[in-house]
This record gives C-alpha cells, sequence and structure tokens, in this order.
C-alpha cells in the first residue's frame, strides 16, 4: 500500500488523518517538535518524527525534512496547519522531487487567508458578508471610529479560531481595542456583530487541480470554546446545500486547488448565512467528515496519486463528534448553562477527535503535550493565545 508523512502531529486533525491512512494499510510517519505528540502515539503511527520547529527555525525545518523525503521515498506528504503548509508549498520546487505536495500555490493561498481581500471579493460578486471596515492608514481610525454602528469586531486579516478577536461595544472603546490588535497583527479588518443565535456552518471542499470539486461535507457546530467564538468542541453533520454551492462557487471561481474550510454564520436578525472566512487547509473537526463517510486524507491521496476522483457528496447526516479534551471541557466549565446542554455533556456515546478504544494511546499523548505547551517557545504562544 501506499507511504504518508503527516505533519504537525499535536493536532486532532492529525491524528485523525493518521487513523484514516492506517486502517487502510498504509504505511504512516508523523511528525512534530516534540514527541509529546497526540498522532505520534497512536498504534496506527509507524514511524515518529521529531523535527525542529517551522516557526523558529524553518530552514533547519526544511533540511531536516528534505533528508527524510530523500531516505524514505513517501508518496504524498501533508502538512496540517498553516504555518507548516506554507513554509512546505513554498519549497515546493525543492521537495517535489522526492513526493507529491497537493496542496495550492502559496500565494493563492495567502490571498484566500487575508480576511481583508476575501472580504472585498466575496462582497464585489454578491455573496453575504457582514459589513467590513478596512484601514490602511492608522489616520483613518478616527472617521472609522465615528462612522460604525456598534457593537463591532475587531479580526486579524490572518489568524484561524478566535485569535486576536476583540469585541468592542462602544466607541470609547474603539480606538484603543484597535491599536492593541493592531500592534500584534496589522491593520486587522472592523466587521459588524453578528448577534449570537444564528447557526454556524462549516463547509469542507477538496477542489481537483483543475479546480472542480471532488469532495463536499457540512457541518454545523453545537459548542466552542470560547464560548464567544472559537474552536468547535462539538458539532453534528448536516445537509445545506444552498450554502455547499455558494463555498463550491466562490472557492471555484478563484481557482483553488486542494481542501479548503469556508465558515459561515447564520444572522438571526435576516436568516441570511454570512461569509466569515476561508481556511486553506485541513479543518480541526476533519474526523467528524471521516466518520460520515468523506475520507478527505485519503481522497486527496488518491488525488495526487491519480490525476484526478470520482467526486464524493454522499455522506451521514446527524453524525455527532466532539473535541473533549480539553475542548468540550472548557466549554462546560465555562458555560454557565451547564446543566441544560444537550447533547449532555456526560453523553459518552458521541464519537470523540481523540478517545478510542482501538486506539487509545493518543490520549495519553494528549495529557502528556501539556508540558511541550508550557516550555517549548512557539507551542506555549499558541497556548497564550
Amino acid at each position: 500500500m501506499g507511504r504518508v508523512l503527516i505533519l504537525d502531529g499535536m493536532w486532532n486533525k492529525s491524528l485523525a488523518a493518521v487513523r484514516s491512512f492506517g486502517r487502510r494499510g498504509f504505511f504512516v510517519a508523523a511528525g512534530e517538535r516534540t514527541r509529546f505528540s497526540t498522532a505520534l502515539f497512536s498504534r496506527f503511527c509507524q514511524r515518529r518524527l521529531v523535527y525542529p520547529s517551522p516557526l523558529e527555525n524553518p530552514e533547519g525545518f526544511l533540511e531536516y525534512l528534505e533528508s527524510e523525503l530523500k531516505r524514505y521515498r513517501y508518496d504524498a506528504i501533508f502538512p496540517m496547519e498553516l504555518s507548516t503548509q506554507r513554509i512546505v508549498t513554498s519549497a515546493k520546487d525543492r521537495l517535489s522531487r522526492y513526493c507529491r505536495i497537493p496542496f495550492a500555490d502559496p500565494d493563492l493561498m495567502e490571498k484566500i487567508h487575508d480576511k481583508a481581500f476575501l472580504m472585498r471579493y466575496a462582497k464585489e460578486r454578491g455573496f453575504d458578508v457582514p459589513e467590513t471596515h478596512i484601514i490602511e492608514d492608522l489616520s483613518q481610525i478616527d472617521g472609522v471610529a465615528g462612522s460604525l454602528q456598534y457593537p463591532v469586531v475587531i479580526k486579524p486579516r490572518h489568524s484561524s479560531g478566535s485569535r486576536g478577536i476583540v469585541y468592542v461595544k462602544n466607541r470609547d472603546e474603539f480606538i484603543d481595542a484597535y491599536l492593541a490588535v493592531h500592534g500584534k497583527y496589522p491593520f486587522p479588518i472592523i466587521q459588524e456583530y453578528i448577534p449570537r443565535g444564528g447557526d454556524a456552518i462549516g463547509v469542507c471542499l477538496l477542489l481537483n487541480f483543475d479546480s472542480r470539486v471532488r469532495a463536499s461535507f457540512v457541518y454545523k457546530r453545537l459548542r466552542e470554546y470560547p464560548l464567544e467564538g472559537g474552536p468547535s468542541t462539538l458539532r453534528v453533520s448536516i445537509k445545506r446545500d444552498d450554502l455547499k454551492e455558494k463555498a463550491i462557487s466562490l472557492l471555484e471561481g478563484l481557482g483553488w486547488k486542494g481542501v479548503a474550510h469556508v465558515e459561515y454564520r447564520i444572522d438571526p436578525r435576516d436568516g441570511k448565512a454570512r461569509l466569515l472566512e476561508v481556511n486553506p487547509r485541513f479543518w480541526g473537526s476533519l474526523n467528524l467528515a471521516i466518520e460520515s463517510g468523506v475520507d478527505f486524507p485519503y481522497l486527496l491521496y488518491r488525488l495526487a496519486m491519480d490525476g484526478d476522483i470520482t467526486p464524493v457528496h454522499d455522506y451521514k447526516t446527524g453524525v455527532m463528534c466532539r473535541w473533549l479534551l480539553p475542548g468540550d471541557l472548557l466549554h462546560f466549565l465555562a458555560n454557565p448553562e451547564r446543566f441544560k446542554l444537550n447533547p449532555g455533556f456526560l453523553d459518552m456515546t458521541i464519537k470523540d477527535d481523540i478517545i478510542s478504544l482501538r486506539d487509545p494511546l493518543p490520549l495519553l499523548g494528549r495529557i502528556l503535550s501539556i508540558f511541550p505547551f508550557l516550555y517549548h517557545n512557539d507551542l506555549r504562544g499558541v497556548l497564550q493565545r
């Protein structure tokens, strides 16, 4: 069978990919900057790599990666985090002589990940987006502050999850809040606040090398942490063909290739689904798609090896999957309605991103991973965010 290398073994989505390939009989190697990584504890992981930090030492990381690819001759490599994907795709000419790298070019990836570019692009083409303001020069800040309808949300142009997001209630708070975010994430965007009460919907897609959709999956967030908006901790597979078609139209128009995750929020004021962002990478809730019948890592592998695949759009709906430790636990502790959750926090029939009787050791890896988060510089930055 095939040979694959999965990077960024700390994350749940990496574990999902390792298990996906391992169950199919692949030789699976996984790597991370520390041995205490969830995916490296999987019984399906046959080779475990500890490489230099891609963030702190990108050239050292590339040298290590090139040596590994040269020696072991993998069919394909799968960077699972955007920072790693950026480095690998930027070095595609250097690395693709050893294996396939089925991801979009970094320039397009950077465009799509830029919320300012994406909001402009989508609005010009008639997609529903939140009212968005973009400051190009700090001299504009006073004028923008006076024109806004509060509350508003300040968002970094390049971030995922809840990193760097600040909610501003009134004009008095705005300038200080904007400058604080700007200090870490230059020239963030400002968007209208969409009230709570509307569903958060994710559309997951795979496009071939001609930018035609080849796989799709839609899910609804049921719980997330932080409560005001962040990574999902519980989700359910659903059908929303209207949003799927909009997401396909957006990405095909952009000429996208590979996997991507499109986020929508239903505005309870008018029932419209507003585009929030596009993540040009594998997403955190990948395991739900696999459990529901759309195995994106394997489909991307087949696309890389065969050049194209038969489209996959059918899957089981009503499948629930959660990130119990620590995600759903943190949601439970923070939610004042914690004892009224539906489904309940103690419902152990729900599928889990990590916990598995067939593959139990990744749970130990998740527990032990707290140590590198405390002592490793770039991982500690993730924990602080």
